[in-house]
Order: structure tokens, then sequence, then C-alpha cells
């Protein structure tokens, strides 16, 4: 049979290769496998990070220089210092927000808990392993009663606020544009490593610069450090690290209120 001139002749179809969708790209579900939404979380992320960091420590430290006696002094340093770590938060939020860096699941509730009480048990070993005694820190009370500041310079501010912004900072923003710079050249290993190493060593040293800390709270920093960062890099969230953090500081809080009345 002839085929008629006016009749189509179709052309065969091409069996479609699996795992390709009609030739666009997978999208990606997690920011450690790269795709758009780290794309520009490298280099010049990385350099708005030490910017900011930078000028917030200056800032914090001619503010303590200027002002050695003042009792305001302390806390507008430390104010400005995580002033200087927004800056690159917002900045890294603004261009993009990493494939399920952000996601909250209910095991990070179970995640943050626990690892946020053993830290702190931790902290308490090292103590104790150091300087010979684990003694619950007090303060002085005035009146019979903590200052009314005391709840929001210490107990919310250092307990909640602190850790958020530089959970955000260490473990968002450095760990992460550290970790994409690395991960096709390197692998995800090398990667993961030398961004777990150097976000905890800068969390460290800004730890460091007041000078006050003894060798146990300088080990307590560093685990800190290390555990939340494998919390982000294990679980691609950060979460599980910011509630982490957040318990251990206010079980350092709940330390200082024992200590200062039971003592």
């Amino acid at each position: 049979m002839h085929t008629h001139p006016s009749e189509p002749v179709l052309a065969p179809v091409a069996a479609e290769e699996p795992g390709r969708t009609s030739g666009r790209r997978r999208r990606r579900t997690d920011w450690r496998e790269g795709g758009a939404t780290v794309r520009t979380w490298r280099e010049m992320l990385l350099a708005w990070a030490v910017l900011g960091l930078g000028a917030g420590v200056l800032a914090g430290y001619l503010v303590v220089t200027l002002q050695p006696t003042a009792a305001w002094a302390g806390w507008a340093a430390t104010g400005l210092l995580w002033l200087g770590m927004l800056v690159p938060i917002v900045i890294a939020l603004r261009r993009s927000r990493p494939a399920g860096l952000l996601r909250f699941r209910v095991s990070d509730v179970l995640l943050g808990i626990g690892f946020g009480a053993i830290l702190r048990l931790c902290q308490g070993l090292i103590q104790q392993a150091v300087t010979g005694e684990a003694a619950f820190p007090g303060m002085v009370l005035m009146d019979g009663r903590l200052p009314v500041t005391w709840w929001f310079t210490d107990a919310l501010a250092a307990g909640v606020v602190g850790p958020v912004i530089e959970e955000f900072f260490f473990r968002v923003v450095l760990l992460v544009a550290m970790y994409t710079v690395l991960r096709r050249p390197a692998g995800h290993v090398v990667a993961g490593l030398a961004a777990l190493l150097v976000s905890s060593a800068v969390f460290v040293v800004v730890h460091l610069v007041d000078g006050s800390l003894g060798a146990d709270a300088v080990l307590s920093i560093g685990l800190v450090g290390v555990v939340c960062a494998l919390l982000v890099l294990v679980t691609g969230r950060i979460w599980p690290a910011v509630l982490a953090h957040i318990v251990y500081n206010l079980a350092g809080v709940g330390l200082v209120l024992i200590g200062t009345f039971a003592a």
C-alpha cells in the first residue's frame, strides 16, 4: 500500500533516557549536592564574612579600649560583633537560600536537646579534668535579687540571641560557603572536613578576643563548634545546630542561677 502524498510521515520518537526530564536539569533538594541555590555562595561571600567579622571585632575592640570603665562597654562590643556577623548573613540569604538548609523537622528538636545537654555535660567534665573542680558559676546579688538587666543581657541575649546569630554566621555562611568552594575540586569529604575545621577554628578565635577564657573553656567552645558543624554537615539542616547551641547556653544560664541562689 502506498502512502498518499498529502498524508504526513511521522518520525520515530526517541526514547527518553532514564533520569532526564525533557532536557531540564534535575532540581537539587540538598545544598550539599551543589546546584543553583549555592551558586553564589562562594569566594565573594567568604570575603563578606571576613569583612563583616573583622569590622565587628574592630568596632568592639575600640569601644572597650575607649570606654574601659563603662558598664555598658562589654555588651556594646558584643552587639557590634553580632552586627558585623549579621551583615554577611543578610547578604547571603538575600542572594539565595541553600536547598534544604532551612528545612525544619521534628527530629531537629530531639537532636538539639540531646546534643546540647551532652555538650554541657562534657563542659563540666572538661572543667573538672583541667582545673580539678567543676563548681557552679555564680553572680553577686543586689538586694537579694539579680539585676533586672541580667535577664536581658545574659539569659535572653547570651542564651538565645547569641546562639542564633553565631550559628547562622559560622554554620550557615562560613561553613556552607567553604564547603561549596571546595566541593568540586576536593570532593565531599575533604570539603566537609575543611569547612568543619575552619568554621570551628574561627568560632573559637572569636570567643578568645577578650582574652579572658581558660583552657577548659577554649576546649569546651571548640567542642561546641565541631559538634554543631557536624550536625549541619550530616543532616543538611541548620536547626539541630541552632537548638543544640541554645540548649547548651541556656543550661549554662541555669547553672549560674543554681550557683547564685543555692550558695
